[in-house]
């Protein structure tokens, strides 16, 4: 058909995880357990063939985008490099979620079902370059999740934070629906490629830009940005852990990089470029001071999110390639340090219950190694060198200085100094602290198993290694992102 330039061959994540939904749906059927257990060891190596199949396309890729399904869909270097983000994020989600010790064992095909489901969404999301498409693509990665954190056996707070994602789920996508109906009337087209070179000033357009900041919202919500961050803490807490740290990490990707492609048409001194350096001041600043007050380790990472949010809006709004590049090198810094951070947690936290600070203590002592991958979880997120958060800190601060928002940079700086408080009590309470049982007598049953050993060293290792060499990471998106400019 003219027009539709299928290429399966640029299609590999997509197809890849498409079989896996439909083998895993078939195993959601299946009552033998060794069948079972057989399928789902197929998701690891579906991740790995998707994430190897997406870093060999991206060569060709880079500058020479594939423009598939009548333009709605667009496979080119962004997508590809968060293709491979996504298929990584989750082999390292399975692996997390090996024991899932607060889902009933005969749900265990559902659970992965619809983790890999919500992963498909995301993959898709990456490659939407038409805002229908977006929101579909959106849609399928949060159905999914809605299932997923209420699964937490025996626990009200599952079943409340499963609710709040859904309502405030439905909110966030009435707004989009809105905001999309308004572009449409205005501009008449919904290609984010035909959109860039339209009108965005609120004097002459104000419908269009009031229709794409409502439609941006949904984007706010996956990726946790105040005002729209009212879900986060209070899912992180009530979600398993393993839940969290897929809820935590992958979704924002998604949310990434569609805000990536709209904004590359915004430059400084636009409204709506005002409203996102406004909206990312605020994220940063909301995020680190309720962090501060917060004694369960998930609900202060909820809020920490919330200020990372605001961060990565910091390179979208400096209207240039090493902007938008410093925002997709964060994005990948941020699910680094997270996915450390909540290793470390369900490696503590063995029969799923939710962690204090008081439950860190004496962790050196009863495992060296946790203990040193919880200090790198935490310099990053910190933006302490020579970890991968301190590199993309200092990208996204040089890429929004001298356009117009210095003052945007001095919120940053502040509010890293803000976040040294309660991120390094993660490392004093491992260090410094004797052990004290925070629950009562009963002690936390650490997980010392291989896989516990080797993920924890891996992931500590990418924190250090991609702050110390980021060179060819930061040339790919660099790259990809000058590609989205006319």
């Amino acid at each position: 058909m003219e027009g539709l330039n299928l290429n399966l061959g640029h299609l590999g994540p997509e197809l890849v995880f498409l079989a896996l939904v439909v083998i895993l749906f078939g195993a959601a059927l299946i009552k033998n357990p060794k069948i079972v257990a057989a399928i789902l060891a197929l998701c690891p190596l579906a991740a790995i063939v998707s994430a190897l199949w997406a870093c060999a396309s991206t060569p060709n890729l880079v500058g020479n985008p594939s423009v598939q399904f009548f333009g709605a869909y667009q496979v080119d270097g962004l997508s590809q490099f968060f293709k491979i983000l996504i298929s990584l994020g989750y082999l390292v989600a399975w692996f997390n979620s090996l024991k899932l010790p607060t889902v009933k064992p005969d749900q265990k095909p559902d659970y992965y079902l619809f983790l890999t489901l919500s992963a498909f969404g995301l993959i898709l999301l990456s490659s939407a370059a038409e805002l229908v498409s977006v929101y579909l693509a959106m849609e399928l990665s949060s159905y999914s999740l809605y299932v997923l954190i209420p699964k937490r056996s025996h626990s009200r707070e599952a079943a409340e934070a499963g609710l709040k994602y859904i309502l405030f789920g439905a909110a966030a996508t009435a707004l989009a629906l809105y905001g999309l109906s308004l572009v449409i009337a205005t501009q008449h087209v919904t290609f984010i490629t035909a959109l860039s070179g339209l009108d965005w000033t609120l004097a002459t357009n104000p419908l269009a830009v009031v229709g794409l900041s409502l439609f941006l919202g949904g984007m706010f919500f996956k990726l946790a940005l105040f005002p729209f961050h009212f879900w986060c803490p209070d899912v992180y807490q009530g979600a398993g852990n393993e839940t969290a740290a897929f809820v935590a990490t992958l979704p924002k990707l998604g949310a990434i990089v569609v805000l990536i492609r709209l904004a590359a048409p915004l430059t400084p001194g636009l409204e709506l470029t005002d409203i996102l350096a406004f909206l990312a001041a605020a994220s940063i600043t909301y995020g680190n001071l309720c962090a501060l007050a917060q004694k369960d380790l998930k609900r202060m990472l909820g809020f920490s999110s919330v200020a990372h949010a605001g961060y990565i809006l910091v390179g979208l709004v400096s209207g240039t390639p090493e902007g938008l590049a410093a925002s997709a090198f964060y994005a990948m810094a941020y699910v680094l340090m997270n996915l450390l951070c909540f290793w470390v947690i369900c490696r503590l936290s063995a029969d799923g219950r939710n962690l204090t600070y008081q439950d860190l203590n004496g962790l050196s002592d009863r495992s060296p190694l946790l203990a040193l991958a919880l200090l790198c979880a935490a310099f990053s997120l910190v933006g302490l060198p020579p970890t991968v958060g301190f590199i993309g800190k200092l990208w996204l601060i040089t890429s929004a200085w001298g356009h117009g928002y210095d003052w945007l940079v001095i919120v940053v700086c502040v509010n890293t100094a803000i976040a040294i408080f309660y991120y390094l009590s993660l490392v004093r309470h491992a260090y410094t602290e004797e052990e004290i049982p925070a629950h009562g007598a009963q002690t936390l049953a650490l997980d010392r198993s291989l896989v516990s050993t080797l993920g924890a060293l891996v992931l500590g290792l990418l924190v250090i290694l991609m702050g110390v060499l980021p060179g060819p990471v930061w040339s790919l998106v660099l790259e990809a992102s000058r590609t989205l400019f006319p």
